[in-house]
């Protein structure tokens, strides 16, 4: 294969178009949260924690719905970018951005459970950005189902839940156009780059959760969608695999 194909002239890491950066998960990160890794992505960095309440929102209460919840939240950490980023905190509000995120990682999260057999009860996902290199929201989902399913071995392991409430595991990653190459999983220099940014969220069936997809510069044919296509199943299918692993470690 030629450096052209393979992407490598093109990326400065000399991945490959289809090449994830090196992905690894460090367990029971957050003694006080049921569940919790730190992702590490490249030069990404997330800690995600799954907390359990024993109860469920005031409007699941008041419309009789049956089951539990799963919500997100997510932040960057002042420290996380080359410029200091605010607080929220300190702003008075969450930015929009923030909100966007926390909203998919509990859409993605709440996709790979049947909420009903969880019981009445509320699983907070928090993610907390350490260092950011591009992918943040993808390591956030990728790494809060890690957390997740932690949480729900340990409910299990104390008997607090009797049966397995898992759909299907969920995982997402970036794909992208530079310099007219489709790639896969863009750190900061190509994401600022690229004339097309896209985030899958997909789920172990092959199925789709949710595409963001956006041409940033450019217009982008049917032929780079297929190609974006193929290079973030591969990696979704890779991603998935480290993830049962770390989720085996326990």
């Amino acid at each position: 294969m030629s450096d052209e194909a393979s992407g490598s002239k093109q990326r400065p890491d000399g991945r490959a178009a289809d090449e994830l950066r090196t992905v690894t998960f460090k367990n029971n990160i957050a003694p006080h949260a049921t569940g919790s890794t730190l992702i590490e992505w490249g030069d990404t960095r997330v800690i995600c924690c799954a907390t359990i309440e024993e109860e469920v929102p005031r409007w699941m209460k008041a419309q009789g719905v049956e089951g539990g919840w799963i919500t997100a939240e997510y932040s960057m950490l002042p420290y996380s970018t080359l410029d200091r980023k605010r607080r929220d905190s300190s702003k008075g509000k969450i930015d929009g951005r923030s909100q966007e995120i926390q909203r998919l990682i509990g859409r993605s999260m709440r996709a790979a459970l049947d909420l009903v057999k969880i019981g009445p009860r509320t699983v907070w996902i928090d993610c907390d950005v350490l260092q950011a290199d591009g992918g943040t929201r993808t390591a956030s989902i990728t790494g809060g189902y890690v957390a997740l399913s932690l949480a729900l071995a340990k409910l299990k392991a104390d008997g607090l839940l009797t049966v397995d409430p898992i759909v299907s595991p969920v995982a997402a990653v970036s794909v992208g156009v530079v310099n007219d190459v489709p790639i896969l999983d863009l750190p900061y220099v190509e994401d600022v780059a690229a004339e097309v940014d896209m985030n899958l969220v997909m789920n172990a069936e092959g199925e789709f959760i949710e595409l963001q997809g956006t041409g940033e510069k450019d217009t982008f044919s049917d032929a780079e969608l297929a190609a974006m296509l193929t290079h973030g199943r591969k990696g979704i299918s890779e991603l998935l695999e480290l993830q049962k692993t770390a989720i085996a470690a326990g």
